[in-house]
């Protein structure tokens, strides 16, 4: 018999070979009527208080909400009041802040990099404008606008800067191709 108890009290939690013997062996064969009547009472008897238990968790529920209405509190307030807090505790964890401070590095060294590619493009332009070919150029549009003011009858013969002539050159473009057609249809009126 003490074989037997000890196996009973085993401590380790059943394993799944075990689980199956337990569910398959029929235990009411090896309890006495004695033992099957005081198994019976105490499974009504915790029927009960389960019942019981549910029914006190049900009212003590019920006195919740009633207090929280009294108090002003809904389902909306709760919900605001656990997302904030949760938004509060995982700005407070340690992989967020981890995050934010590596995001916030690449970040300056994303403006940094972008601040440099400016700069850089800034010199190139600066340095392209100011070399001999880029002067040659504008030395070319210049005499190429000269002889195109001349042609169409402007009066400042002067040279000026290149942004200067580009504007009369487009000025000049603008006033031909308006005048084009009227003197189509004066020579043509004079034929």
């Amino acid at each position: 018999m003490e074989a037997q108890a000890q196996g009973l009290l085993e401590t380790e939690p059943l394993q799944g070979r075990d689980e199956d013997t337990v569910a398959s062996t029929d235990f009411s064969s090896m309890l006495s009527e004695e033992e099957r009547e005081e198994l019976k009472a105490e499974l009504v008897q915790l029927e009960d208080e389960i019942t019981t238990l549910r029914q006190v968790l049900s009212a003590k529920e019920r006195h919740l909400v009633e207090i929280k209405q009294k108090l002003g509190m809904n389902l909306m307030n709760e919900l605001k009041q656990n997302f904030s807090r949760s938004w509060h505790d995982m700005q407070t964890s340690t992989a967020y802040k981890k995050t934010h401070e590596t995001l916030s590095h690449a970040g300056q060294k994303a403006t940094a990099a972008f601040s440099n590619v400016g700069t850089a493009i800034s010199k190139k332009f600066g340095d392209m404008r100011n070399s001999p070919t880029f002067k040659s150029f504008e030395e070319r549009v210049e005499t190429t606008v000269t002889s195109l003011k001349t042609k169409v009858g402007g009066a400042n013969h002067g040279g000026g800067s290149f942004e200067e002539v580009l504007s009369s050159t487009a000025h000049a473009s603008a006033q031909s191709s308006g005048g084009g057609p009227r003197r189509a249809e004066e020579e043509e009126l004079q034929c």
